[in-house]
């Protein structure tokens, strides 16, 4: 209930503020093309706040609405940012194009207008990256890093239009919601960049040890530094399924990465986290030492079997998309869970199927079905082949009455998240039931 009571909030706050420069601007007296201008900046301000704000990793936002719907609404939100900042500046120039057009001149323009059209110029470029980012083929670490540029730019260049041009802080309503945004901005800002990182001393973990999984997969394990038996209070409380960023110094604020905690919740605060080493952060941590520091940014997400109540589970995972669906199983475990579940996870070769002997540990702990299937199978494997379809979960739900019951997770890349999906939609199950983690959207 709390979690549906914080998603209600947040969606309302997001809906709300646009609209409020607009009930702001009734009863202001002026000409309509300022009317119009002032009340499209506004409504850019009111957006790129909320842009810049469902990328602050909130962690009320992140565990009420999901990191894959909050990326969606990041998305939406920038385009709506791009519309009305275009917008506005088409009423600007269509006012009078013989004299406004040069209010676009970077030469001789005065300093408010200079500052507005750099902005948008910052604007356009962050959003053309983000949408062909992988078209571009940017490094993600070359794309963070000119994302965090751009946008400065754009929030910079935006604050010194609106306070040197003094069309949007001359009402005392409008000067309110201004200042308003600036000051809650400047919050959220310091607690995300500076705040946390100061207090990551209190958060720290170092490596116990790596224990390998696969010849590219391994198991980086983490205790609390201070860690006191008689205390939990160094231990990262999370739910079953969550994930967390990780970086290895405390003010490498641009080297962080995402990872899903593959441990469940232990006594002992230790945390497990199983990566697939595939680019150079991922390398590095498979060769940290025992005793290296490292810092963590979480809890994060909604992706957890703690929110949600059915009769059972339905995992659903390809490769090593399986990490959070180990949390889950280990704490069900732990916690003696009595319900039935199933397993369907999906490799190209046996290297892909991870955790096999702790599985069959499993098994004997819960009521829990595994089956594993290979898309490139090798000679004498006589387990499932091809990619998880609709007969071969047949083979494993129950009637269609009460595989509606159950709630289904899906987690690996985009594609496998994607074809999985469609295939229960084909069987009926409805989406209500339907939870996924894609590891390619972050």
């Amino acid at each position: 209930m709390k979690r549906v009571v914080v998603r209600a909030a947040w969606v309302t706050a997001f809906v709300a503020l646009p609209l409020v420069p607009l009930i702001l601007l009734i009863g202001v007296r002026a000409e309509l093309e300022l009317e119009v201008s002032v009340a499209l900046g506004l409504g850019a301000l009111s957006a790129l706040f909320g842009a810049i704000v469902v990328a602050s990793r909130l962690r009320s936002l992140t565990r009420g609405l999901g990191m894959e719907q909050l990326l969606v609404v990041h998305r939406y939100i920038g385009l709506v940012l791009l519309a009305l900042v275009l917008a506005h500046v088409a009423v600007v120039v269509l006012a009078n194009p013989a004299r406004n057009i040069k209010y676009l001149d970077l030469v001789h323009a005065s300093p408010g207008m200079r500052a507005a059209t750099i902005s948008t110029l910052a604007l356009i470029l962050l959003a053309l990256t983000a949408l062909l980012r992988r078209r571009l083929r940017l490094p993600y670490q070359v794309w963070r890093i000119a994302h965090l540029i751009l946008t400065a730019t754009t929030v910079g260049g935006a604050a010194l239009h609106v306070v040197l041009r003094n069309n949007l802080v001359h009402e005392d309503g409008t000067r309110t919601w201004f200042v308003a945004l600036i000051g809650a901005l400047v919050v959220i800002l310091l607690v995300r960049w500076c705040l946390r990182p100061l207090l990551a001393e209190r958060g720290g973990f170092r490596v116990r040890g790596i224990r390998p999984e696969s010849d590219d997969v391994s198991t980086l394990v983490l205790a609390p530094t201070g860690w006191r038996r008689s205390s939990r209070r160094d231990a990262l409380a999370f739910a079953p399924g969550q994930f967390a960023w990780l970086r290895l110094r405390r003010w490498g604020l641009l080297s962080d990465h995402p990872f899903t905690i593959a441990s469940g919740a232990r006594a002992d605060g230790t945390l497990e986290f199983t990566v697939r080493h595939i680019g150079d952060y991922t390398r590095t941590l498979g060769r940290l030492r025992p005793g290296t520091r490292v810092f963590l940014d979480g809890p994060h997400g909604s992706f957890s079997v703690d929110h949600m109540r059915s009769t059972g589970l339905v995992l659903l995972a390809g490769g090593v998309g399986i990490t959070p669906m180990m949390s889950m199983l280990r704490t069900l475990a732990d916690r003696g869970d009595l319900r039935p579940h199933r397993l369907l996870v999906s490799g190209r070769s046996p290297d892909d199927l991870l955790f096999a002997e702790e599985l069959e540990d499993l098994k004997a702990r819960l009521h829990l079905t595994v089956v594993p299937t290979l898309t490139q199978p090798y000679p004498g494997w006589t387990g499932a082949i091809g990619r998880i379809d609709a007969e071969m979960l047949s083979t494993v739900l129950p009637g269609s009455f009460r595989r509606n019951q159950l709630d289904y997770f899906l987690c690996g890349s985009g594609s496998f998240v994607n074809g999985m999906i469609t295939t229960l939609d084909d069987i009926g199950i409805p989406r209500q039931r339907i939870h996924t983690e894609q590891f390619d959207t972050v």
